[in-house]
């Protein structure tokens, strides 16, 4: 506690003992003292430094191979067991190192000097500021080696630390968003890949189909409706007229499977109001107005695909969809 003089002594006081005190309009002015670095408090609690550098250094580089270990495993899209452990080890090596670094190789003190009550003069505050900064800058000097490689240790993570960024982004969708793998004259094939036929769906009936060079592919998923009647071209609304009056062949007509909404499955029909139902959100699609929304959150229609049949009776696309499948995206707008 401060004295009757406004003056303190702390553990550290016989530094600045010789140094003089002066008084100026009731107070007391004591110069701010370096502390020598060989003093007493300078000294660390390591009785063996080099081996508690080895041991530092040891950590730090556990360390830095964790950290290392957590990026490539986050890289190659290793089970969650080794993203944890290799992120532990990082961590472990990283935090045991700056301890020991902390407790042992770092001066003891105490630091403490004479001082008064009253806020110090800015000259007081200069000369505090220098000599907290030469404490840590021979801190730091001393154990340049330890620096480096706490310096290498933390770069590996910050590296590692941009893999999300980089890794978990996926490549760059490209024209994937507006292309598929229907293509003008692609064969229409069930999941095993066997070709289908006129006579395979009833009247009423559906089935989920593939291009048969994309068989099982997410955004290859078509649904393929047989609203009727048989041997007849489906009719199209009349604002599609008469661009798709041939696409849909003997009854046939096909809409992607991926819900304009968010990408789910629409994989019910229902024959008796000829629509198509999506589970997930509830959207239901008109299959006789162009799959056009009737109900539910999906802001556009599904696309169509044009159908023609071969000369041996089995189903071919005319071309590609009408328009993008799926949700829409950015570059796409709100069309």
């Amino acid at each position: 506690m401060p004295d009757d003089t406004g003056e303190h002594r702390g553990a550290a006081g016989g530094a600045a003992s010789g140094a003089g005190t002066s008084r100026s309009g009731g107070r007391t002015h004591v110069p701010v003292t370096s502390v020598s670095p060989d003093a007493p408090q300078m000294q660390i609690a390591a009785r063996n430094p080099q081996r508690a550098e080895l041991v530092v250094a040891a950590a730090f580089v556990l360390g830095a191979i964790g950290f290392a270990g957590f990026g490539a495993a986050y890289w190659q899209n290793w089970s969650n067991f080794w993203l944890g452990i290799t992120l532990s080890v990082g961590f472990a090596g990283l935090g045991y190192g700056m301890v020991i670094w902390g407790k042992y190789l770092m001066p003891r003190g105490p630091f403490s000097e004479e001082r008064h009550r009253l806020a110090p003069t800015e000259e007081q505050k200069a000369a505090f500021m220098a000599d907290f900064a030469g404490r840590g800058t021979v801190a730091v000097e001393r154990r340049g080696f330890l620096v480096k490689i706490l310096g290498v240790a933390g770069g590996i993570f910050g590296i590692v630390a941009l893999f999300p960024l980089l890794r978990s982004l996926g490549p760059l969708p490209g024209k994937t968003l507006t292309q598929s793998h229907w293509y003008p004259g692609a064969r229409v094939v069930d999941f095993t890949g066997r070709p289908i036929h006129v006579d395979d769906v009833e009247v009423g009936g559906f089935i989920t189909v593939f291009p048969s060079t994309d068989v099982g592919g997410a955004y290859s998923q078509t649904m393929l409706v047989r609203p009727g009647p048989a041997g007849q071209f489906v009719p199209p609304p009349a604002r599609f007229s008469p661009q798709r009056d041939t696409w849909g062949p003997d009854g046939y007509l096909a809409f992607s499977k991926v819900c304009t909404h968010a990408g789910c499955p629409v994989g019910l029909y229902q024959e008796l109001t000829q629509q198509m139902l999506c589970p997930c959100h509830q959207s239901l699609f008109d299959v006789m107005n162009a799959a056009t929304p009737v109900f539910g959150p999906a802001p556009r229609p599904l696309p169509q695909l044009p159908l023609m049949v071969d000369s041996n009776g089995y189903l071919r696309a005319q071309a590609g969809y009408s328009e993008p499948v799926g949700p829409g995206y950015w570059e796409r707008g709100n069309d």
